[in-house]
């Protein structure tokens, strides 16, 4: 089948749009016809090589779109439904998801190589050689074939270009705070990044009770728009709102950190670290390099009792939580249209990455025409 996609060929190249080849699904996979996909900091990392991935790989993880075929072994959809893709699978019958960790599946293993899990590629270039999919998916495609487990079902009526945003940065986001602080009523919550991922970990922390909840971002535009989504204060820097952190906690330092900046390195996670007080957390859910130096004190982490702890997924189960956070949209619980800043063609897939690194956007969209 025919498809178009935005293909990154080199580390630290251009996405390039290119015709593709996409293969018919096999007993268990889905062929989705793509309508919209998130632009998610971590397609980026691809691009940067902060993680290793093989390339040439079509990029996007964050989807939504309808099942137009299945394989004949296929159970959890049907050709017709609307679908939000996960960028992990969900097998529900490894060791992890059966404890209720489906963002830690077994099958989520060698998604890095952006091959099924056969080991073979779905997409293929004109000229016949194969092609990855970012994390097994490939959003930046109008067509893309993914095992069931990568596929959930959504309701008709929620729009793709909102649907396509829970599939990754809602869930991480607001699992963040939910899940992994987790964040308790009356706490102090610092989230540092106000992107697509770090508006919803606003989100989550006022969802739980946060009493307060301060940003830092040093985009001003952003700062702008944290009350939009629940945040008490904005910020350049964690240096700039010590002095309100101070005030409210006594000097103890906030009850929760969540670290959602666009790209994290150990100074980071280190005056994260430092923000929180006794027995507080520093929720690490952004992406860096491999790095192995963290700015942290071991005799603060002992003698304070506070901990660093890393979230995937929002540590959720998606195949539950996708349906429940959009039913919460429809009654007014969450914000989801309040985080699409601008709407993008494949053919502008470039300057949607853009701006992305400038902060103009809290999320951008890629829309595919059909």
């Amino acid at each position: 089948m025919k498809a178009r996609g935005a293909v990154i060929h080199q580390i630290g190249a251009k996405w390039e749009v290119c015709d593709l080849e996409v293969d018919e699904p096999g007993d268990s996979e889905v062929l989705i016809k793509v309508m919209a996909s998130g632009l998610c900091h971590s397609d980026d990392h691809f691009v940067t090589g902060d993680l290793a991935v093989d390339l040439p790989m079509v990029g996007g993880h964050e989807g939504a779109g309808i099942v137009e075929r299945v394989g004949s072994k296929v159970t959890r959809v049907k050709p017709g439904d609307h679908v939000a893709t996960l960028f992990i699978p969900a097998c529900g019958t490894c060791r992890y998801c059966a404890q209720g960790k489906q963002y830690i599946c077994d099958n989520g293993a060698g998604m890095e190589h952006g091959r099924a899990m056969d080991g073979t590629a779905r997409f293929h270039a004109a000229d016949g050689s194969d092609v990855g999919g970012v994390t097994r998916l490939g959003t930046f495609a109008n067509y893309l074939v993914c095992h069931e487990s990568q596929a959930v079902k959504v309701p008709d009526d929620i729009p793709f270009e909102l649907a396509c945003l829970v599939s990754c940065g809602v869930a991480t986001g607001y699992g963040a705070a939910v899940n992994g602080g987790p964040v308790h009523a009356g706490d102090v919550v610092l989230v540092c990044g106000l992107g697509g991922v770090g508006a919803n970990a606003v989100q989550g922390a006022r969802h739980a009770g946060a009493d307060h909840v301060i940003v830092v971002d040093p985009v001003a535009y952003k700062q702008e728009r944290a009350a939009d989504f629940g945040a008490t204060a904005a910020f350049g820097s964690i240096g700039q709102a010590r002095p309100l952190i101070d005030s409210l906690t006594n000097g103890q330092g906030v009850d929760v950190a969540i670290v959602t900046v666009g790209r994290v390195d150990g100074d980071i996670i280190g005056e994260a670290f430092a923000a929180v007080g006794k027995a507080g957390r520093c929720v690490l859910v952004s992406v860096g390099s491999s790095d192995l130096h963290l700015a942290v004190s071991p005799q603060d982490l002992t003698n304070f009792a506070k901990s660093i702890k890393g979230v995937m997924y929002g540590d959720c189960n998606p195949t539950a939580d996708i349906p429940r956070l959009l039913a919460m949209y429809r009654n007014g619980s969450i914000k989801l249209d309040e985080l699409v800043t601008r709407r993008y063609s494949l053919d502008d897939i470039n300057q949607a990455v853009e701006d992305m690194h400038a902060g103009r956007n809290i999320r951008g969209v890629l829309v595919h025409r059909h």
